[in-house]
């Protein structure tokens, strides 16, 4: 007895760990919503580019966009222009589409188009960057004055990220001489990211710039630049004008590198123009529109991979647990008499069409109507199989009679009656009657309604949405009632309605 009670508590642990460990990675590490009406945004991107071609010549122009290998991916990525020829290539990890045409002339608009959303999967690619490089050559009074700002950096610095920092500082301090120097009146972002990098690398930390495109709808946006270093475990982003560290969430990286953004043969005067909106779209179906956009597919070994039809089947199917699960509580912890265990949980699946009200009304007068010829029947000492065979058609006929009836009085919903099942209606009818004649009319009548009850509470359970997509996006959870459901198995304790009736008992 002790060896069955220890393998059955294990078998609940292991059965509650697996629902809980399947439903937390589900979660936390694919990033699947937990609840329908959570929304996403969705941005979307113009990068409008206007030049002026030469005299009826040849173009070639080539602009860097998005190498989305970090923490968004592309939905939909489009490239319009009139008669030119459109390619992409990766250069030094970066992505750059090249327009080119034969003949052009005059004042010439592009346009590159990209809709894309945060990642979903926490399976991110990573990338890897140099830890070392060689020192910028300089000299004069840029080697003395660069030389001078470096020993304090090393005396205020710990390790390359303190270093950095450090660095960033003190070149943002106008009032240095040294920095001044190193300036030469020019203190615009750029070449104080182009110092910072002479410094850095006199310490052989390398540097790269990085141009980020900030993620805010309806305003003007212009390339920001931002400087990153791999530190031998992960990539440290830093702003070269503030020293702040860690890329914002709302950023952007468009391309890397010492390169400008674009670059024409063949016309002058470009210029790009950035616009930006965003929007919502519901959480899982942008989860799979990012599975379909991707190599993780996440999302196809779910439930979300079967075809529409069947899904549609398998939301109704996967809450029957649910139903099931609130007949045992109301059987077996407060002593609810039913039909048995799964009538009750049938008929909240007919109450889906007939609509609860309705469905309540249509299962009392064909089970009242169905008792009625039942023990009429009982006077003609009919054998079992016979009587419940009038008994059903019996039921189809009254159906049909219903059905009918409401068509005629314009109640649509009477139609829906049909959906009853005949055969649980007909064995509904036979065991309340032998019921009745066992135990009387109001043992009888006790079951009926209890059975209505838990068909009612069944049914409403069963149809509340956010729970049917719950279940059925982690079914796992069903895992955690299993367990749930066996340790109900071993209970022996007093009911709740079994409190009332030997209360008697208890005070003695």
């Amino acid at each position: 007895m002790r060896a069955l009670t220890l393998h059955l508590k294990v078998l609940i642990a292991i059965l509650v760990t697996l629902g809980v460990l399947i439903t937390a990675y589900q979660i936390f590490v694919q990033g699947i919503p937990v609840t329908e009406d959570e929304t996403d945004d969705l941005w979307n991107i113009d990068a409008k580019v206007e030049f002026q071609a030469a005299s009826k010549g040849p173009v070639k122009l080539q602009m860097f966009v998005p190498p989305l290998n970090q923490d968004y991916v592309s939905l939909n990525e489009s490239f319009i222009s009139n008669n030119y020829g459109v390619s992409i290539n990766r250069v030094d990890g970066n992505r750059k589409v090249t327009w080119s045409a034969r003949r052009a002339n005059g004042n010439q608009t592009l346009y590159y188009r990209l809709v894309l959303t945060k990642r979903y999967s926490g399976e991110k690619p990573k990338e890897k960057g140099s830890i070392f490089r060689d020192s910028i050559a300089v000299s004069g009074p840029e080697k003395i004055a660069a030389e001078a700002l470096m020993a304090p950096i090393r005396q205020h610095s710990a390790d390359v990220e303190t270093f950095i920092s450090e660095t960033i500082r003190r070149v943002n301090n106008a009032n240095d001489d040294n920095v001044k120097l190193l300036m030469a009146g020019d203190a615009s972002t750029p070449n104080k990211a182009r110092i910072i990098e002479l410094l850095l690398s006199i310490a052989h930390v390398p540097m790269e710039r990085v141009h980020t495109i900030r993620l805010v709808a309806d305003q003007p946006q212009t390339p920001e630049l931002w400087m990153r270093s791999f530190n031998g475990d992960k990539w440290l982003y830093f702003n070269p004008e503030t020293g702040e560290q860690g890329l914002p969430a709302d950023r952007l990286v468009w391309w890397i590198g010492d390169e400008n953004l674009l670059t024409i043969e063949g016309g002058k005067k470009a210029q790009v123009t950035f616009t930006l909106n965003n929007s919502e779209m519901n959480a899982i179906r942008l989860a799979k529109l990012t599975d379909e956009n991707t190599d993780v597919d996440f999302l196809e070994y779910s439930l979300y991979g079967l075809p529409l039809q069947t899904q549609q089947t398998y939301q109704i199917m996967i809450m029957i647990p649910i139903g099931v699960l609130v007949i045992l509580i109301l059987r077996n912890l407060i002593g609810l008499q039913t039909l048995g265990t799964f009538t009750p949980v049938l008929i909240a699946l007919a109450f889906r069409e007939t609509q609860l009200g309705f469905g309540i009304a249509l299962f009392t007068i064909i089970t009242a109507l169905g008792l009625s010829l039942r023990s009429y029947l009982e006077h003609l000492k009919l054998q079992m199989l016979p009587r419940l065979s009038v008994v059903l058609t019996f039921v189809v006929v009254l159906i049909a009679v219903i059905s009918l009836l409401s068509h005629k009085l314009g109640l649509e919903r009477g139609l829906s009656v049909a959906l009853f099942p005949m055969v649980i209606l007909t064995m509904t009818i036979e065991r309340l009657s032998i019921t009745w004649e066992e135990r009387g009319a109001g043992h009888a009548f006790k079951v009926a309604i209890g059975t209505l009850f838990a068909a009612t509470l069944a049914h409403l359970l069963m149809m509340v949405p956010q729970l049917v997509y719950f279940v059925f996006t982690f079914p796992a959870v069903l895992l955690i009632m299993v367990g749930f459901m066996l340790a109900m198995g071993r209970y022996r304790g007093y009911r709740l309605t079994e409190l009332f009736r030997f209360k008697a008992f208890l005070k003695d």
